[in-house]
């Protein structure tokens, strides 16, 4: 099962950083091809250290994710420790999906003078996030304060929340891209990234629960 989540992890980096992050660059208005972006503009793309923040929390919190759902299958942590991390990761991700989805809206209410009105400052940006950060956080240590599936319900969480970030990233995407606007579509295209990227990272934690339920029913029945 480690050995699986090693796997599912690496190849969660290479989409990641070799498809979702350049991708997020077409989206938003730029010409080139995929090649040529990597060829051209790979410093300037990894060079952004906003970038890469929010690359490493979507790749952490997917490792996180995993070997939390390893570790539980295999007893290594302890129940309120997990439960500890499994609060904090949750409500990090979905904290983000919030934020996204909501910084889409803006740009479709507020065309390209949404980034002057409220993404004045990185500093800005992460109080915002902080902040839902700590609602979401009350809110999980609530609902999974006595629970004993807590990786399974936050994969379903995660799923529902990335599905409705979508629903609502796409058509603004759509809408302020025929409006012409642009710095609003680099937003759109932060949103349509996020969600994907939180999709796919809750695929990997829901292989291998499902890969451990098979296996418990296989030994349920060498039991019998």
């Amino acid at each position: 099962m480690r050995k699986w989540g090693i796997v599912i992890s690496v190849f969660y980096v290479l989409v990641v950083l070799v498809l979702l992050v350049p991708g997020g660059l077409i989206l938003a208005g730029d010409q080139n091809s995929l090649g040529q972006i990597f060829s051209d503009q790979w410093p300037a793309m990894f060079g952004e250290w906003l970038t890469w923040v929010l690359v490493l929390v979507v790749l952490s919190g997917q490792a996180l994710l995993v070997f939390l759902s390893v570790d539980a299958s295999q007893k290594r942590l302890k129940p309120r420790a997990r439960i500890s991390i499994s609060v904090a990761v949750a409500s990090m991700l979905v904290a983000l999906l919030v934020f996204a989805g909501l910084s889409t809206l803006g740009a479709a209410v507020y065309h390209d003078q949404f980034l002057d009105k409220f993404w004045v400052s990185a500093g800005r940006v992460f109080a915002i996030w902080a902040a839902l950060w700590a609602v979401w956080a009350v809110v999980f240590a609530a609902w999974f304060r006595n629970s004993a599936a807590t990786p399974g319900r936050i994969v379903s969480w995660l799923l529902k929340g990335s599905v409705l970030e979508l629903l609502i990233a796409v058509p603004c995407h759509v809408w302020v891209r025929r409006r012409g606007d642009c710095s609003a579509p680099t937003v759109t295209s932060f949103g349509i990234v996020t969600g994907i990227a939180v999709m796919l990272l809750a695929f990997g934690p829901s292989v291998l629960l499902l890969y451990k339920k098979r296996l418990d029913a296989y030994a349920g029945h060498a039991a019998k």
